[in-house]
């Protein structure tokens, strides 16, 4: 597949779900792609490489450490010169009540989620404004667009990945470097099981708390897999000028659109009635 960007991509929390969705579709497209992990060792063939030039390897990063954004930067710009498309993915999910949970969880869930981003975001942008090109892909929510009941955290953090990339998307436009958020609703993946639940909420005094988390969870479970967020990747490296966010699923389109017309105070009332 022709990319207006490049076809070196790096992309976050590529072991499983989501990221490794992207990073097999985009290996198979003919993208040169590293994927990242806390597990890796070493440099971990996933895809070997094909006749189109793609491949999937998989190499060690903690976006919680300043150092270990910088060193994958670094790695993968000596191997092929350049990161040409960045694709923050990595992240997990708090639950349990607000009063429940500690400043150390809140803290923990911002550090992978925003502050993950920022460190590989700022690992990029130097080489990307050199050549005067490039293209970040935040991977956010449709809760940075809906506030939920004991997910606070969580959707706080995707809220902030909203904010940030709109503001970077007008602050690096002059470099020729293009920002796009994508927004998943309910997504089958292993973030159901990898969902952290706050030490505070194992005898919560929320009594509704473990009824509307484990009706998020048999949603998550029952939503699309993660090939339609590969997709839509696609669909964005085709573009010159991607759009500022997409949201995936029809019905996620239709909510955010009532959200905009109906007044807050009914669409807070609606959504505590779900969960």
């Amino acid at each position: 597949m022709e990319s207006r960007y490049g076809k070196v991509v790096l992309v976050t929390g590529a072991s499983s779900g989501i990221g490794k969705a992207i990073a097999e579709r985009l290996a198979n497209e003919g993208f040169r792609v590293y994927g990242t992990s806390r597990k890796a060792e070493g440099e971990e063939v996933i895809i070997e490489e094909t006749a189109s030039g793609g491949f999937f390897k998989l190499i060690n990063l903690d976006v919680r450490s300043n150092e270990s954004a910088q060193k994958a930067a670094a790695y993968v710009t000596e191997k092929e010169g350049s990161i040409d498309i960045l694709i923050n993915n990595a992240g997990f999910g708090i639950s349990g009540p607000i009063e429940e949970t500690t400043p150390e969880e809140a803290i923990s869930q911002f550090d992978t989620n925003f502050f993950g981003m920022h460190r590989m975001v700022r690992s990029v942008l130097p080489g990307m404004r050199e050549r005067g090109k490039g293209l970040i892909i935040n991977i956010s929510s449709v809760a940075g667009l809906f506030a939920l009941p004991y997910q606070a955290f969580y959707c706080a953090s995707k809220y902030a990945v909203e904010a940030f990339s709109e503001a970077l998307r007008m602050e690096v436009k002059d470099f020729g470097i293009k920002v796009s958020l994508i927004e998943p609703g309910d997504t089958k993946t292993g973030f159901t099981q990898n969902r952290y639940f706050c030490e505070g909420s194992k005898h919560s005094a929320y009594k509704r708390s473990q009824m509307s988390v484990e009706k998020m969870m048999r949603d998550e479970q029952n939503g699309p897999g993660p090939e339609i967020i590969a997709n839509i990747v696609v669909r964005i490296l085709k573009r010159k000028n991607p759009p500022v966010r997409v949201i995936a699923g029809f019905s996620y389109k239709l909510l955010v659109f009532l959200k905009r017309l109906l007044p807050s105070r009914l669409v807070v009332f609606l959504v505590s009635k779900i969960y």
